[in-house]
């Protein structure tokens, strides 16, 4: 047994209580991969885990954060999906590996309810680990296991994506970013809304059909509409409580909204005569299986698709990252580099 560092929650919530531990690592025993951890990528969730709003209830001490690619060490007898050297990331959820979640799968969640991998080794089951395409670095890889998988579900797996749709996002965070990339990949026309004239450059530049500035257009989802014929196939919705009311607007009757994030907190004021007039189906998606992830890699290396990194930071000033993350500048993934 050897030791060593992690990024932990160890007895207070907030990102300054966060603390740069030492602890001990074990060899890997049957059916498991130890893994050293090379990049790590930082979700919102992270966020709402560090500062204690997630939930009071975490096992403490934590290591923080549910997104990792590294380098398989060694592997424990009965393990043939990896061998020492190979490339992986780590699942969101380490016990979905096919079929539909449930709550005893979404437990399992990295990060919260058990251990995170913002840490130099990582040891777990092989079979919560995938190959990542070889064209990607460490850092872009990083940026897989939640955001891009959770854009791969919701644009893909329960959006049904075919050419011709349009899809809205909203935002130009990671899993907006991804569902830009793989809706344009299936040949979609991709409406984008962001508050920045130099991110809707960038959006453009990844190639969002459409930039709607929502501070010069407040009524973006009337702007949204203007560029359909009736409305967009898919929104994918990431400000929750406070544009679900728009989202249902923008969306064709029939249409399909990806609830994903929920940035505004709150009680929504939803219209819900006009999303059951409109025959819309919202559909929560948090994250998705191992079957998606690997679905999702084949893409990603046909399309030759790379993802978009913000920010690589080093790991001893992890809490700079998420100050950087806090602050809603980014354009991407934040990573922080172990």
């Amino acid at each position: 047994m050897g030791m060593h560092r992690a990024w932990q929650i160890t007895a207070e919530f907030g990102l300054d209580k966060l603390s740069l531990e030492s602890i001990p690592v074990s060899v890997a025993g049957p059916g498991q991969a130890l893994v050293a951890v090379r990049a790590v990528s930082l979700n919102f969730r992270d966020l709402l885990v560090a500062r204690g709003l997630y939930s009071r209830k975490l096992p403490l001490p934590l290591t923080l954060c549910s997104d990792c690619a590294g380098e398989v060490v060694s592997v424990g007898d009965g393990v043939k999906r990896f061998k020492p050297g190979d490339r992986v990331a780590g699942l969101f959820m380490p016990d979905w590996i096919s079929g539909s979640v449930n709550e005893a799968k979404a437990r399992t969640a990295r990060g919260a309810f058990s251990q995170g991998v913002l840490t130099e080794r990582l040891l777990c089951d092989a079979e919560t680990l995938v190959s990542v395409p070889d064209a990607l670095s460490y850092e872009e890889a990083a940026a897989l296991p939640c955001a891009a998988v959770t854009a791969w579900n919701a644009v893909v797996v329960e959006g049904c994506v075919k050419a011709g749709d349009t899809v809205l996002v909203q935002g130009s965070g990671g899993v907006s970013v991804f569902a830009l990339q793989f809706a344009r990949a299936a040949g979609a026309r991709v409406i984008a809304i962001t508050s920045s004239g130099e991110k809707a450059e960038r959006l453009k530049s990844l190639g969002a059909n459409e930039v709607i500035n929502y501070k010069e257009r407040p009524d973006w989802e009337e702007a949204a509409r203007k560029f359909t014929a009736g409305g967009v196939d898919q929104v994918i919705e990431i400000g929750g409580a406070a544009t679900i009311g728009k989202s249902i607007r923008a969306a064709r009757t029939g249409g399909y909204i990806a609830l994903i994030g929920n940035r505004a907190e709150g009680e929504a004021d939803v219209n819900l005569t006009a999303a059951l007039m409109k025959a819309i189906r919202i559909q929560g998606i948090f994250v998705g299986s191992r079957d998606m992830f690997e679905d999702m890699n084949r893409a990603i290396a046909l399309h030759e698709i790379k993802p978009v990194v913000d920010r690589v930071f080093p790991m001893d000033q992890a809490r700079a990252a998420f100050e950087h993350l806090a602050a809603g500048l980014h354009f991407g993934k934040v990573v922080i580099a172990v």
